[in-house]
């Protein structure tokens, strides 16, 4: 449909409008580009003061360690098609995943099987393929841009990268699954409450998330430390030690974050009509019936959308996780600072940068995965009355 003429915007606003969004994009995207180009370069080329030697990495590709022509065509055209699966059949593969229409448990496991399967086709299949086709190419198979995996695999399997990404799938999926449990009650009950009771806990809430983390850490920290003597006389020699333990960084990070979800779920139920809750409790559902029959279900964008943010929050921490957790069960965020603990050389500097483009790639990922779902639910939230 055309745009009024009236609401049409005038050229000099358009030209200044696209000028800045795309100044903006260039401005955000630039940082995440430039890192994964040094990351797959040997340290000489990562850290060249030419730019055009860091992108192309002459030094790289003179060790016969590259891409070709053909094999950046190919790999467009798989990440293309990734894209397509990821948009398209996803959502109908989570659909058809759905156990006793547990809609829920269809996405992790639709989830699941796209992640392994990209993993699977970008780092065994079309490495495999190419292989095999590139000494046939003769010219189009030479390699045309430096490109090398050493960085990767020391990172993952010499530094056992891999322990730390699994400590931050424990700590991320139990803040999610606590965060978004516990929200989606608080706030389905706060949204049908019209007591001024209801007001000023949600008030009480966003004061405690607006306090700075560095302050809550500090609370918690003789705590953590001392809780063996703390809980010495209800347990005696078995008290447990709370300092370095993953399900007690999980609560902490689950207290901190769950004010944000309960008012973000709230807002979410407050643009359903209540007159749905009527109708089911009219049919016979009991309240938490309602609730999980008719009110979830078309709950799912904003629970995605505040589930996306839960999990970013866990993902991403660093200050939290850093104090209240040791060595061993340490998430990655704060392990890539393991890197410049020592007299760092380029070389340990470069698998930083690779430590930091594997924890960007979830995130992307994940983006690509539940993408309509964030937009239905950033945009729209739920059904309106």
């Amino acid at each position: 449909m055309s745009t009024p003429r009236a609401l049409r915007q005038g050229l000099a606003l358009r030209v200044s409008s696209a000028s800045f969004l795309a100044f903006w994009c260039v401005m955000a995207a630039f940082p995440i580009f430039w890192i994964a180009v040094m990351s797959f370069k040997v340290p000489i080329d990562a850290f060249a003061s030419n730019p055009f030697d860091v992108i192309f990495g002459p030094t790289t590709r003179a060790a016969g360690k590259g891409l070709s022509l053909f094999d950046i065509v190919a790999g467009a055209a798989l990440l293309a098609l990734t894209w397509y699966v990821a948009t398209w059949h996803v959502a109908r593969l989570a659909g058809a995943l759905a156990i006793d229409g547990s809609q829920a448990l269809g996405w992790v496991l639709a989830a699941a099987i796209f992640v392994a399967g990209t993993l699977a086709a970008f780092g065994f299949v079309l490495p495999a393929i190419l292989s095999v086709i590139d000494p046939l190419l003769g010219p189009l198979g030479r390699p045309l841009i430096g490109l090398t995996m050493e960085h990767y695999q020391a990172v993952w399997f010499d530094n056992q990268f891999y322990r730390n990404f699994f400590n931050s799938l424990i700590v991320t999926a139990g803040v999610v699954t606590i965060s978004l449990s516990v929200g989606t009650l608080a706030g389905y009950a706060l949204a049908r409450s019209g007591s001024s009771l209801a007001f000023w806990l949600l008030i009480i809430a966003l004061v405690f998330r607006a306090l700075p983390h560095s302050v809550l850490v500090t609370g918690y920290l003789p705590p953590f430390i001392n809780s063996a003597e703390i809980l010495r006389p209800i347990f005696g020699d078995a008290a447990p030690t709370l300092y370095g333990k993953p399900w007690a960084v999980i609560m902490v990070l689950v207290s901190i974050n769950q004010p944000f979800t309960i008012w973000m779920l709230r807002s979410f139920f407050m643009n359903i009509p209540a007159e749905l809750d009527e109708a089911a409790r009219v049919d016979g559902c009991s309240h938490f019936e309602a609730f999980r029959r008719v009110i979830m279900p078309v709950m799912w964008p904003g629970v995605i959308t505040t589930g996306l943010f839960s999990f970013l929050l866990a993902y991403n921490d660093y200050l939290v996780t850093a104090l209240l957790l040791d060595a061993q069960n340490q998430t990655m965020v704060p392990a890539i600072t393991g890197y410049f603990n020592r007299e760092t050389t380029t070389t340990d500097q470069v698998e930083a940068v690779a430590a930091a483009v594997s924890i960007t790639a979830p995130l992307f990922v994940l983006v690509m995965v539940f993408q309509r779902q964030i937009v239905s639910g950033l945009t729209a939230g739920a059904v309106k009355g």
